[in-house]
C-alpha cells in the first residue's frame, strides 16, 4: 500500500502542474481578450462587445479559483482528514459557477437597459478584426484547454474548453449583429446582449448541478465500475465481483470495495495471495485503490447444491425489480441457505426481502433462509 500512495502521489503532482499550467494560459489569453473587447465596446457603444468581454474575464477569474482549488485540494492528508483534500476542487468548482452566474445576471440587467434605453452603436473596420481574432484565439484556446484537461481527467479543465469554444460562438453572434447593423442599419445589440446573458446563466447552472452531483456522490462510472469487475473476473479463482462501492474524494482520488466469489475450498493463505493480487492490477490499470475486498464461498462438493441454485436464481430472477442475485451458499446437512439480492429502487429493499423469503419457504420449508439486501450502487 506504501508503494500505492507514492504513485498516487507522484500522479496527482504531474496532474496538478498539467492543470495549473493550462490555467495560466487561459487567465492571460482572457485577460488580453477582455482589454481589448471593453476598450472596442466602449469605443463603439456596443454592450454586446462589454458584455462579451466581463465573461472573459470571468473565464479569467474562473481560472485563478480553479489553481487556488486545485493547489488547496494537493495538500497532504493529515489526521483530520485522512484521505486527504480532493474534495476541494468541488468547492472551488462552486465558486466558479457562482461567479459565472453573477456575471450572467448582471449582464441581463444591463442587456434590459439597453432595450429600453437604447444607444446608437458605431463600428470601425479596427474593431470588427479584433472581435474576429478574438473568435479565433477562443477556438484555439477551447481545443488546447479541452485536450488537457481529457488528458488529465479534469472536470473543471473540460468545461472550461468547452466554455471557451461556446464563447467563441457567441462572439461570432456579436460580430453578426454587428455586420447586420452595417449593412442594413437594425441594430440587434440590446437583444444579442440578452442572449449571451442567458446562456451564461444557464452555464452557470449546469455547472453547479454538475458540482452538487459530485458533492452528494454520484453513481460512479459506468466504463470504471464495469473495467474493474473485468480485471477481477480475469483471474482464475474469481467466479465473480459483485457489490462494488465507489467512494470519490475528488478528481482521481477513488477508493472503492468488493466481493468476489471463490471456491468454498481455497485456504485464508491462497485468498490472501489472490487479494493482493486483485488490488495491485486494479490500482495500475485504473488508478482506483481497494481499500478491502470480501469474499463469498460457492459449493464445489455438492451437485444439490448446484441444483438448488439454479432454482433460487429461477425464483428470484422473475421479478423485475430483483436485477441480481450473487454470493449463494448452501449447507445442506445444517438446512442453512444465504445470497445476497440486488433490487432496484422501484421497490423497498425490505418488502422484496420479504416476497422472496416466502416464495423460497415454499420450496425449501424445512431451511433456514438469509437474504442480504444491496443497493443498485454499480453497474
Amino acid at each position: 500500500m506504501k508503494n500505492t500512495n507514492m504513485n498516487l502521489t507522484n500522479a496527482m503532482e504531474n496532474r496538478d502542474k498539467i492543470i495549473v499550467k493550462t490555467s495560466i494560459v487561459g487567465i492571460v489569453a482572457n485577460i488580453f481578450l477582455a482589454g481589448f473587447k471593453a476598450a472596442v465596446g466602449l469605443f463603439t457603444n456596443s454592450i454586446a462587445i462589454v458584455l462579451d468581454a466581463v465573461n472573459n474575464l470571468s473565464d479569467a477569474l474562473s481560472s485563478v479559483i480553479t489553481i487556488i482549488g486545485t493547489k488547496l485540494a494537493n495538500k497532504l492528508p493529515d489526521k483530520k482528514h485522512p484521505l486527504g483534500h480532493g474534495r476541494i476542487e468541488y468547492l472551488s468548482a462552486m465558486i466558479v459557477a457562482a461567479i459565472v452566474l453573477y456575471a450572467g445576471g448582471t449582464s441581463l440587467v444591463e442587456s434590459i437597459k439597453k432595450i429600453i434605453h437604447p444607444e446608437k452603436a458605431e463600428y470601425t473596420v479596427t474593431s470588427l478584426v479584433i472581435i474576429a481574432v478574438a473568435i479565433l484565439v477562443k477556438i484555439l484556446l477551447g481545443r488546447y484547454v479541452k485536450s488537457r484537461g481529457e488528458a488529465v481527467n479534469s472536470g473543471a479543465l473540460i468545461a472550461s474548453g468547452a466554455d471557451a469554444s461556446f464563447d467563441a460562438i457567441l462572439s461570432a453572434s456579436v460580430l453578426a449583429s454587428a455586420l447586420i447593423f452595417i449593412y442594413t442599419g437594425l441594430s440587434l445589440e440590446a437583444i444579442v446582449g440578452v442572449v449571451i446573458s442567458i446562456f451564461i446563466i444557464r452555464s452557470g447552472i449546469e455547472m453547479l448541478q454538475e458540482t452538487l452531483n459530485d458533492i452528494l456522490g454520484a453513481r460512479a462510472d459506468r466504463e470504471m465500475t464495469v473495467g474493474i469487475k473485468r480485471l477481477i473476473c480475469e483471474e482464475p479463482e474469481v467466479r465473480g465481483a459483485y457489490d462494488l462501492i465507489v467512494n470519490n474524494y475528488g478528481p482521481n482520488r477513488n477508493y472503492a470495495s468488493v466481493h468476489i466469489e471463490v471456491p468454498d475450498t481455497m485456504t485464508v493463505d491462497e485468498l490472501d495471495v489472490l487479494t493482493r493480487r486483485i488490488e495491485a492490477k486494479v490500482f495500475h490499470e485504473t488508478g482506483v485503490i481497494l481499500t478491502g475486498v470480501g469474499v463469498y464461498s460457492y459449493n464445489t462438493k455438492d451437485d444439490e447444491a448446484s441444483k438448488m441454485r439454479n432454482k433460487v436464481i429461477e425464483t428470484v430472477i422473475a421479478h423485475d425489480w430483483a436485477l441480481q442475485i450473487h454470493g449463494f451458499y448452501v449447507d445442506i446437512p445444517a438446512k442453512q441457505m444465504r445470497f445476497d439480492v440486488v433490487f432496484s429502487f422501484d421497490i423497498d429493499a425490505s418488502e422484496g426481502v420479504d416476497i422472496i423469503t416466502g416464495e423460497l419457504y415454499q420450496l425449501y420449508p424445512d431451511f433456514t433462509i438469509q437474504i442480504a439486501p444491496d443497493v443498485d450502487i454499480t453497474d
